[in-house]
């Protein structure tokens, strides 16, 4: 056939496959998502068969003609895994959309603690592993290219422009960037993509069938005449089944690796969990898939046997596809086959690229730039569209590097051996992923030692044996380096029984196996480490996935916030984006910082765009973090599943026993307004938290990276970092004191005391205060004496923090603060009144809140924790008391609490006489 007439040919079929994309894209944007031609079991079982490429297209024909039944286990293992999906690819997707991941080097980086040193290690080692991979894709193009042209393939031709497959490999760049790299959020479904792999899996499905049926009924009487033919061969009838080089233990490893490859390969990954629209068509895709192995493995056997008998050696087994209708007369039907083919090597060219491309710009690229100052000073220019960029020329060097590997190391190997290599090479990822998503003690130590350990084994024993004896010695493969014969790299150890690729699945997968397990009993978890294992391993528990208290933690101006979205996706998005959340959650617009939940649903927003490990730079860039420890992050996912528990326990009795239904819904909504007001303490404890420990790291920084300061400005540093230390330590004693009073564990240790007394010595305690502000404070106590039963060092704590609280809100040099005391016949009254700022009526009560501080203007924040108010009105509510508050703004506050009176003191005139001080 003319080669210009083929190149015309692939031209118009890489159109019609564009077209195809086009329409699903505008489709796409115009329909919803439930009417997307994607939004389809069918089709989405479909695109799973980019599993099936030019390796399965032509060298399963090859390996089967080689070594016969063995072929199959690149179509047993997918099969066997297929039941699995349920549980493990359903768990994976689910991860992936709520986290926002958009590859697998994106996957096992957040898993372990969003760990930029995973990511950067998964990627490099899928460029390595799969480059191979792509380079056979281009050897079966240019194969059958040369073989439907009348050329000869084994003719060496110089490089660039004067060897078609160059050329080729330039147009599926083109392709490759115009399907995968439209928009920038990876995470976002590539419909056109999704929806030509589709078409490209139907192509070679029929093309394959339909010369397998040619062969099977017109070269012979159906498949049966092909094997009765075959078993007359000596050479033919020993590949039926397995023989002294066929192996039980081959075809387990090879069963094995391809069974994890349908998983891991990152086009696998891409097609079947990032651009997975609804994880209930994993329901037709469990045995859709499996019967597109069956239909497209049903004629290897009979075209393999024929070709034998009917080319016999003067062909390459890899070419019997295209050769049996070709030398048979039927152009047309070889040309179905090439485009079949073609379909193969390009689908799993287009998807491998663009899924290495976002690996490369999030996990290499984007990590790098976020950390460097100038460029995040420029990072307003357009960085969307850079990262768009870094990914267009990611495929082009992807695909420049696999032309390179093609001419200089597969053109020599089969296509079926390179194929397997790279399947080993993605099995490496597999107990860091099974592992990460069943075992929460899984930690980044284990899953580093085991990735690097697993991938350097299968580097040594199955690609250094490719470079022989083109780059290194033959004496390497047979003696050893050195001479040490256990460190041959096909027998390693004297392991002599397994085939290459088997060998070094063992090997590989044991010592990964091993470390990684040994690795993550031996190594700590951080708190971010132990968040990300159980928002993994729990996915499935909807009240934790989507109530998780365990969630970024500091403070970050919503400007900053929305404006960092904005650079990336553009402020009508940021805007849409930001106040959505804001609405659905019902979150004050109006303050300065961002809502915690709003910070982390930026970060997984970021992370579909430019990786987890970098949108967590980027975060980190406009906010101020304060990491708290594991135990506590295990502490408080305890008491969250204890809550959840519950609530379950409490939802399964409203069932059973509807007399109840009234009490138990009330118990539900207490134990949802507890679990809030949780996650609401711990966000705002780690804001309160952070103040004095960012002050206190910034000042010990100073004086560890200046040894010279001036001995008085070093004195003044310590002075601060004690002051700052002395805070964190009051802070932290009022938590533990409120958590005590509010459990019940509060000793009472009640004693008959006189409230005069304990008015006046709390007065005396705070007067140097109001002295320093030029401030009178006037008492007025009765003569009379007033005993009640209370603890006197708590009654005394209530006072000082009343008077102190009326002293920090009065003018210097203001009205005078009065302390009056009177009783009832029942109760007795403390009232603290000052001229200060007021509270407005709107705050009366939301000022005994935890935290809670009123400002005194729109800006400035007074000194204190914000419990003080909050344990006073504990304590006195303990004494069976009332702490009340009256003011009105610019007119000053009244505290008044009540007590009882436990001992009949009789109620005179006296008790009308203020005694005066």
């Amino acid at each position: 056939m003319n080669s210009l007439t083929l190149i015309l040919c692939s031209l118009l079929y890489l159109a019609l496959l564009f077209v195809i994309a086009d329409r699903a894209e505008r489709r796409g944007l115009k329909s919803s998502p439930k009417r997307s031609v994607v939004s389809n079991p069918y089709v989405y079982a479909l695109s799973l068969a980019v599993y099936c490429t030019a390796w399965t297209f032509y060298g399963s024909v090859g390996k089967a003609a080689s070594t016969g039944v063995e072929f199959m286990s690149a179509y047993v293992g997918p099969t066997l895994m297929a039941p699995l999906w349920w549980i493990l690819l359903r768990k994976m997707i689910r991860i992936c959309k709520q986290q926002n991941i958009t590859s697998i080097a994106d996957f096992i980086s957040a898993r372990y603690g969003k760990s930029r040193e995973l990511g950067v290690l998964v990627t490099l080692f899928c460029v390595v592993g799969i480059i191979p991979y792509i380079s056979i894709q281009i050897k079966a193009i240019a194969g059958s290219f040369a073989t439907l042209s009348g050329q000869s393939a084994a003719t060496a031709k110089p490089f660039f422009l004067g060897d078609q497959a160059f050329l080729i490999t330039l147009v599926l760049a083109l392709f490759a960037i115009l399907f995968g790299t439209r928009k920038l959020e990876a995470t976002e479904r590539h419909e056109g993509l999704v929806a030509t792999i589709a078409f490209e899996s139907l192509v070679k499905l029929v093309a394959f069938v339909a010369v397998g049926i040619f062969v099977s009924f017109s070269l012979f009487n159906g498949p049966a005449d092909i094997f009765r033919q075959a078993a007359k061969v000596p050479a033919l009838s020993s590949e039926y089944s397995f023989g002294p080089g066929h192996s039980s233990g081959d075809w387990f490893w090879q069963c094995l690796l391809s069974g994890l490859a349908v998983l891991f390969l990152p086009r696998q990954f891409q097609v079947a969990v990032v651009e997975n629209g609804d994880e209930k068509h994993l329901n037709k895709a469990m045995w859709l898939f499996p019967l597109y192995m069956f239909l497209i493995s049903l004629f290897v056997l009979p075209m393999a046997f024929g070709g034998q008998l009917l080319l016999g050696n003067h062909t390459n087994t890899d070419e019997y596809v295209l050769s049996l209708p070709l030398q048979h007369g039927q152009l047309g039907l070889a040309v179905l086959a090439y485009l079949g083919g073609f379909s193969a090597a390009a689908s799993m060219i287009i998807v491998e690229t663009t899924a290495l491309s976002v690996m490369i710009s999030n996990n290499l690229i984007m990590p790098l730039l976020v950390t460097i100052p100038r460029w995040q000073r420029q990072r307003r220019i357009r960085p969307g569209a850079f990262v768009l960029n870094i990914r267009r020329l990611s495929i082009l060097l992807l695909l420049l590097f696999a032309y390179s590997y093609y001419r200089e190391v597969s053109n020599r190997l089969s296509l079926v051996s390179v194929g397997m290599i790279s399947f080993a090479a993605v099995a490496q990822f597999a107990p860091a992923i099974i592992g990460g998503l069943f075992w929460k003690r899984g930690s980044k130590e284990g899953a580093r030692l085991g990735l690097l350990a697993g991938s350097g084994i299968w580097l040594y024993t199955l690609i250094i044996p490719t470079l022989v004896p083109a780059i290194l010695p033959p004496s390497l493969l047979t003696d050893g380096p050195f001479g040490l014969s256990l460190l041959t790299p096909q027998s390693l150890f004297g392991l002599h029984q397994y085939d290459p690729i088997s060998h070094s699945a063992f090997w590989s997968l044991f010592i990964n196996t091993s470390l990684y397990v040994w690795g993550s009993l031996r190594s700590p978890q951080s708190a971010i480490d132990a968040n990300q294992a159980v928002l993994f391993v729990d996915v499935f528990d909807l009240n934790r996935a989507r109530q998780n208290p365990v969630v970024w933690k500091g403070t970050a101006l919503l400007t900053d916030v929305q404006g960092l979205l904005a650079t990336f996706f553009g402020p009508p998005q940021a805007d849409h984006v930001v106040g959505r959340y804001i609405r659905r959650h019902r979150i004050d617009a109006n303050q300065p910082y961002a809502d915690p939940r709003l910070v982390a649903h930026a970060e997984r927003l970021l992370a579909g765009a430019v990786g987890a490990a970098s949108a967590r730079i980027l975060v980190a860039s406009v906010a101020k973090e304060e990491p708290i420890t594991a135990n506590e992050v295990i502490q408080i996912l305890k008491s969250s599943q204890a809550l959840m528990v519950a609530n379950k326990e409490l939802t399964r009795q409203s069932a059973e026993l509807k007399q109840l239904t009234g009490q138990l819904s009330e118990a539900n909504e207490l134990l949802k307004t507890a679990d809030q007001q949780k996650d609401d303490f711990l966000s705002t404890v780690s804001h309160e938290i952070r103040t004095p420990i960012t002050s206190i790291r910034a000042l010990i920084e100073i004086l560890h990276d200046e040894p010279d300061l001036d001995i008085d400005t070093r004195q003044r540093f310590l002075s601060t970092i004690t002051k700052e230390s002395e805070r964190l330590t009051r802070l932290i004693n009022q938590i533990l004191e409120l958590e005590r009073i509010q459990s019940g564990r509060e000793p009472l240790d009640l004693a008959l005391v006189s409230l005069a007394e304990i008015v006046r010595d709390s007065v005396e305690t705070v007067r140097p205060l109001a002295t320093d502000k030029q401030l009178i404070i006037v008492t007025e106590i009765p003569e009379s004496p007033i005993s009640i039963m209370v603890n006197p060092d708590r009654l005394m704590q209530v006072m000082i923090n009343l008077v102190s609280n009326a002293v920090k809100f009065s003018p210097a040099g203001g009205e005078p603060i009065r302390v009056r005391v009177d009783r009832s016949q029942h109760s007795c009254r403390v009232q603290v009144t000052d001229q200060g700022m007021g509270i407005a009526p709107a705050y009366l009560e939301l000022i005994f809140e935890k935290f809670y501080r009123a400002q005194t203007n729109e800006t400035v924040m007074p000194k204190g924790s914000g419990l003080g108010l909050t344990i006073s009105r504990k304590l006195i509510e303990l004494y069976q008391g009332k702490l009340l508050v009256d003011s009105e703004p610019g007119k000053g506050s009244t505290f008044t609490f009540h007590l009882p009176l436990l001992i009949n003191n009789s109620v005179g005139k006296d008790n009308q006489t203020p005694y005066l001080s």
